[in-house]
Parts: C-alpha cells; structure tokens; sequence
C-alpha cells in the first residue's frame, strides 16, 4: 500500500516511527504506550477494543487497551461485549471490509440495545472507527474497535487505519494473552499442554453398546455435522490435535477407517433403535 497522502515531513516521520517501534511492543504496558504515543496522534482514541476468532460460532476472545478508570481487560464481560462487538463486526462485512466510522454527537449507537455498565461506557463515545483482518490461513477474523472523538470520523483517519492495520494487528499479537484469553491451538505436539499429548483416557460413564463416551457422541454429533477437527475443538475448548485422538478412539470402537463410514454406523444404530 502506498504511503498516504497530505503527511507533513515531520508526520511521515512520526509514522515511520510508530512502525518500527510496533516490533518492539512485547507487553500491555509497552502496548499501551505505543497505541498513545505512536497511533493515537494519526487515530485519536480514548479505547481500542481487539477482537479475535470465529464470529459465526461465538468463538471471540477480547482485549480492551484504555487509559479510562474501570476499562481494562480484566474488567470485560465478554458475554455482555460480543453482541456489541458482533453488530460492529457485521456492519465492517457490509462496508466490504474497509475502515467505517459510526459517528454521532450524542455518542454512537449500534443496533444492539443493551444498558449494561459496560457497554454504556463504551456507547457515549462520540464515535467508533472499525477496521479488521481475515486471516484467511487460520480461518479467524480480527477485528479492530477504535473508540474515541468526532475525528474518527474524518476521512484521514480511516485513511491512515488502513495503513496502521497490520502494525496494530502484529503489535497486539505479540503480547502474551491472559489465561482465559487463549483459543484452542490449531493442531501439532508443541503447541499443547503436556496432558494433551497422549490419548484422552475414556470417560467411566459408557453407555451406548459401542462404548462411546459423552464427550465422544459431542464430536461424532459435530462429526456429523462436517465440522473439522480444528472447528470442533474451537466449539467443544479442545485443542484439534486431542479431536483427532478422540476420532481415533472412536474409529477403534466402531471398527471403522473413516468418518463416513463412523457416521453411517452411528445413523445406522440410532436408525434400528427407532424401530
């Protein structure tokens, strides 16, 4: 992408700056004082909201960047943020995922309606700039909430979000999560938890004449469904490295080699019960 127009000398070198300083950033506190310092004079801000995952199954992890009293991510109720977040997230997919602005002098709206603390505290912004990546390698969307005064709105700041996008983008995913924060992984030994490396011990409440346990009927049900390994270790919190050992196990009982051939057997039981 070009570099964008109508910068003074000083600006341009301002900009260039922040760019090279956002591969410095590896903790909130340096993310923080980036944000201020190095966008916040190209994108004026009082919040910045990250929002990351699959949208379309609910699967969002948030972070919350502010320097206002109560604002922090530890303070954020995710429950009470995704539909706010997810209306903004639909709206970005209208614009054909470019930079929009919602911009009101009484504070901007959405059509989500809600009067929790939370969201109320984010509503009386004057205005919302929103800008997102698809990762289209990991199937994961991000979604990035700039929160602040009416020039949001201008033209110059969506201009330059375009261009500061990927800086912020990589500057946020330096910065090790929060326990809770973490999606599943996607898949491989070295990137799960010790536990997760051998084969699931099975679950004593077997009942069914093939002995599958209830968290192997959940697969064999999103199994059915089409769903990956990795999507269903998204939907059920596991990682699709341990989805696949469940799928093994779950092949072994039902003497099968493929899922098809799994899923004709469960239909084929389920089927004759009926009768």
């Amino acid at each position: 992408m070009k570099i964008p127009e109508h910068l003074t000398l000083s600006e341009l070198q301002h900009l260039l700056h922040a760019v090279d300083e956002s591969l410095g950033v590896s903790s909130h506190l340096e993310l923080f004082n980036w944000l201020q310092q190095g966008v916040r004079p190209f994108i004026p801000h009082d919040i910045v909201i990250a929002a990351w995952g699959d949208f379309s199954l609910g699967l969002v992890r948030y972070d919350l960047v502010s320097a206002l009293p109560g604002l922090r991510t530890d303070d954020l109720d995710e429950g009470v943020l995704h539909p706010f977040v997810s209306d903004l997230f639909v709206r970005w997919q209208r614009s054909s995922l470019t930079p929009y602005a919602v911009v009101s002098s009484h504070g901007f709206n959405t059509h989500y309606r809600s009067h929790h603390e939370l969201i109320e505290k984010l509503r009386v912004m004057p205005s919302a700039l929103v800008h997102g990546i698809k990762d289209q390698r990991g199937r994961h969307d991000c979604l990035y909430i700039f929160l602040g005064p009416s020039e949001l709105g201008l033209d110059r700041p969506r201009t330059l979000l375009r261009y500061l996008l990927p800086y912020v983008d990589a500057a946020f995913r330096q910065v090790a999560h929060l326990p809770e924060q973490y999606l599943p992984p996607v898949g491989g030994a070295a990137t799960l938890d010790l536990h997760e490396t051998a084969l699931p011990m099975p679950d004593p409440d077997d009942t069914d004449e093939f002995s599958l346990s209830a968290r192997e009927h959940d697969i064999m049900e999103w199994v059915r469904a089409g769903k990956t390994n990795q999507e269903i270790g998204m939907i059920l919190d596991i990682s699709a490295f341990t989805v696949k050992n469940h799928i093994q196990r779950i092949f072994k009982k039902l003497n099968v080699v493929n899922r098809a051939q799994a899923v004709s057997k469960m239909g084929a039981t389920k089927n004759s019960g009926k009768r």
